[in-house]
């Protein structure tokens, strides 16, 4: 009996602990809590997934390759967080996050990139690029096929983003541009804001509070030491929020960069979806930011660098006398750097490193010539291929005033551009460096019997890549940059075919609103506007006009000028022209693709392509304009209609826009 009793007072635990097991196996917690103080590829490794260049640097976390110029990393943990119950569920889950950063650009004067937090449901998101997209974006137009959600930290101005400055916090989703951003700072006990700089290497920590009951984002950030602010920095609530996450989704770090070095680190991490994260051991950081002079100097100081200066006097005197020998002496001396030459930017680079990298500027890597220089091909002691272009100038102040513009353009960042590495001087003569595009020209693909042609998507692709380029030139940067010399030859083409506008050696800068100034005409035959002949004023319009050509060599599969034709079929533009006005557009079309279009599309191309070449620059679109029509933000029928003439007909049988 007293067995039976024992029996019958255990079923009830026996059946807890069947309900127990039952729970743990079928019902396993999914809550994500961690805290990493630091980070060591040991005790690290199987937590955090690190992808690409990403990679333990003990005991920070590095997320990109200072020797890769494109340069993608990100740093996941290892476990998915449960971001909506369901599928088609209108409710999300909230979490916590404080993590502390460094971001330090190794030339403080270069362009930054900056990092970003993300939550991603694929821990590589496909088709993305490095530089000023964070490794997680195709460009700035295109949004991410993922649910993606980013908090980014931007140490880069980029007006065709938006961007507020060079140091600035933004929500993004699915897209680089951000749905708002705020300068980076905080703000102290009093309420007033304190503007940060990201980009100096300081230790930095951020809060994010995502509140996912109430579609709202909370983002602060304040220098390691400082006391959690009270009010953050950046808020965004957005029911459109919960459009963004998917079920499940990884959460991390992601940095990209191109050719600038800017390491960017993760020191700590603490993470809770189940509460507020906890508190990260703010001591024992390493420091990477560039060491500052001292504020105030010790007597001892005092009198060192008071003997320091007498003993420098008396040395630089010497070295003036020397300096002002070698600058007198015969003119061999030609690659010696002048004081007016220190001011420019990007990298210089030595006459000799260049001299190696091309052989001596042997015949054998010869690429081209033409009557502004000659351009070889070259391969740096990284591997690294690059163009070497050579200009010649007459005349030193020409130079000067050639290397303030080409410093300028050095700075122009865009995936569509093809990118300046750099310059040497040796005398009058200029050798610019440019990333070395393998295959060739547009030109070389389309014209001449090529061995590959060039298919119709292809050269729609190619069409649209060097308008988002022209685009970014005239509007999106802080100065309006006029290239002169738009034309298919000077369309390059990259290692996956994609279209980068090059050859900046007659490019204009000016200030928005600013009227241009020149007396001289430059440019190709064929492909400059007719206005220029009378006024010689390069403006975006003529680069439009130059543009239009360009279109109507690629679906034309023709040059600007013919000499084996016709008379009346000489000149491109005038044919079509004609063909236009007898109804018969498409017979200018190139035969040799007649199967892989659709009449109504290439027509579309031909019309813009006569929209852009209209006699009036008044009348003819903005680049904005045509590529809204090239990427398909316009429907055909409609883009169609707009390049009919909604206005009442067109001059000389142009459309018009």
């Amino acid at each position: 009996m007293e067995r039976q009793r024992r029996r019958r007072r255990r079923r009830p635990l026996l059946l807890l602990l069947q309900l127990c097991i039952f729970f743990i196996l079928f019902f396993p917690s999914y809550a994500v809590d961690f805290i990493f103080n630091s980070f060591t590829n040991g005790s690290n490794g199987t937590d955090i997934i690190l992808i690409s260049d990403a990679r333990f640097d003990s005991p920070v976390i590095r997320l990109n390759n200072d020797s890769n110029p494109n340069s993608i990393g990100r740093a996941f943990y290892h476990t998915k967080l449960i971001m909506k119950p369901t599928s088609n569920s209108t409710t999300i889950s909230s979490f916590s996050t404080t993590f502390v950063f460094s971001i330090l650009l190794e030339v403080a004067t270069s362009p930054g990139f900056g990092m970003a937090f993300v939550l991603s449901n694929s821990t590589s998101p496909p088709d993305v690029i490095a530089g000023q997209y964070f490794g997680l974006f195709t460009n700035s137009t295109t949004h991410v096929v993922a649910p993606l959600l980013a908090v980014e930290f931007d140490t880069g101005r980029n007006t065709e983003f938006n961007d507020p400055d060079d140091s600035h916090i933004g929500i993004d989703l699915n897209s680089m541009l951000s749905i708002k951003t705020q300068t980076a700072g905080y703000f102290d006990p009093n309420g007033v804001f304190v503007p940060i700089q990201m980009r100096n290497g300081q230790n930095l920590r951020a809060w994010i509070e995502f509140d996912g009951s109430n579609f709202e984002i909370n983002v602060t950030i304040a220098p390691i030491g400082t006391p959690r602010p009270s009010k953050p920095t950046l808020s965004f609530r957005d029911p459109e929020i919960a459009n963004y996450v998917s079920n499940e989704m990884f959460v991390g770090f992601s940095a990209s960069k191109t050719k600038w070095v800017e390491a960017q680190r993760i020191l700590a991490w603490s993470f809770s979806d189940t509460g507020v994260a906890r508190e990260i051991n703010n001591t024992n950081f390493p420091v990477f930011m560039r060491a500052s002079p001292p504020s105030s100097l010790s007597p001892g100081s005092v009198a060192g660098i008071v003997i320091g200066s007498v003993v420098f006097v008396i040395l630089i005197s010497g070295f003036v006398g020397f300096w002002y020998w070698r600058k007198n002496r015969a003119s061999e001396e030609d690659d010696e750097i002048e004081d007016w030459e220190l001011e420019y930017w990007p990298h210089r680079f030595s006459n000799e490193e260049l001299s190696q990298a091309t052989d001596g500027f042997s015949d054998k890597n010869l690429l081209g010539s033409g009557g502004f220089g000659r351009v070889f091909k070259g391969t740096l002691p990284n591997n690294t291929e690059i163009a070497v272009k050579c200009v010649n100038h007459d005349s030193k102040q020409g130079l000067k005033e050639f290397m303030a513009e080409i410093s300028s353009m050095g700075r122009l960042q865009h995936k569509n551009l093809v990118q300046m590495r750099g310059w040497c001087r040796k005398g009058n003569e200029l050798m610019l460096v440019y990333d070395y595009m393998p295959n060739g020209s547009l030109n070389r693909w389309i014209f001449d019997k090529p061995t590959t042609l060039l298919g119709w998507k292809q050269r729609r692709r190619v069409l649209a890549d060097v308008a988002e380029g022209l685009n970014y030139l005239h509007h999106g940067w802080d100065q309006v940059v006029i290239h002169r010399d738009i034309k298919s030859s000077n369309v390059l083409m990259d290692s996956e075919m994609r279209g980068r506008l090059g050859d900046f050696g007659l490019a204009k800068l000016y200030q928005h609103g600013e009227t241009p100034n020149t007396t001289r005409v430059v440019g190709t035959l064929g492909y400059l506007a007719p206005e220029i002949a009378t006024v010689a004023t390069p403006t975006a319009a003529s680069d439009v006009y130059s543009f239009g050509v360009v279109i109507l060599e690629v679906a034309c599969g023709r040059r600007p000028i013919e000499m084996a034709v016709e008379e009346e079929e000489m000149v491109l533009i005038d044919w079509v022209k004609d063909l236009y006005s007898a109804g018969r557009l498409i017979a200018a079309a190139d035969l040799r693709i007649r199967e892989e279009y659709e009449t109504e599309e290439m027509e579309l191309m031909l019309k813009l392509g006569l929209a852009c070449c209209h006699p009036d620059p008044e009348r003819r679109p903005t680049m904005r304009e045509v590529v809204a029509v090239l990427i398909g933000e316009q429907q055909a029928a409609e883009s169609v209609e707009l390049l009919s003439g909604l206005s009442g007909g067109a001059v000389d049988g142009s459309p018009e826009v």
